[in-house]
């Protein structure tokens, strides 16, 4: 998959014109690359767009234009773009109870490593989580997780052929299963496959 570049983004000026219309695209495309799982984890799958979307803003909210900058920018999101084996998410924990959510990052420790996907009926296959950096400690979990789903070529071919995919978590205090994810999704998150 192509990476983002510093030649293909849009300046600070040209951002500020753009964003109202950009950022209703990218909410919009958000829709069909977002997978609830139970109440309280969501994962958003990313890709160039939403990637793209999120240099963006840092760029904007924190006026980042010097070429050093936008450069680190590029090298902490560019990995987040699927690279046609693979599915990349971001994983949220939600609770919207500061004390609950609290008392839930404390007991959902390791839960990054629980997240799964099943093409069509086969074997599970559990997200590698945090490659970049370790985002739990021996009290907590983040509320945040970065994931990536490597799918060998017979799930892609299944996938690209029609075959639906199941999702879940099993953490023992989080236990959901998406028997089978929304065909919307399915089909946006099918493009990413090379």
């Amino acid at each position: 998959m192509p990476q983002i570049t510093r030649d293909s983004l849009m300046t600070l000026e040209a951002y500020a014109k753009a964003r109202p219309q950009f950022r209703a695209q990218v909410m919009a495309h958000k829709k069909h690359r977002t997978l609830q799982i139970g109440g309280n984890v969501t994962l958003i799958f990313e890709d160039e767009l939403t990637v793209r979307y999120q240099i963006q803003e840092m760029l904007r909210v924190e006026k980042i234009f010097e070429a050093e900058g936008v450069a680190d920018e590029l090298e902490a999101y560019n990995p987040l773009i699927p690279d046609g084996s693979n599915w990349k998410a971001t994983m949220l924990i939600e609770y919207p109870d500061p004390g609950e959510r609290h008392g839930m990052l404390s007991r959902l420790i390791g839960i990054e490593d629980k997240i799964w996907i099943m093409v069509d009926g086969g074997q599970r296959v559990y997200a590698i989580a945090d490659e970049d950096l370790e985002r739990e400690n021996a009290e907590k979990t983040s509320a945040v997780h970065f994931l990536r789903f490597e799918l060998d070529s017979a799930m892609v071919r299944s996938l690209k052929r029609g075959a639906g995919f199941a999702a879940g978590v099993d953490h023992p205090q989080y236990h959901y299963t998406v028997d089978s994810v929304d065909a919307r999704v399915r089909d946006s998150l099918v493009e990413d496959l090379a």
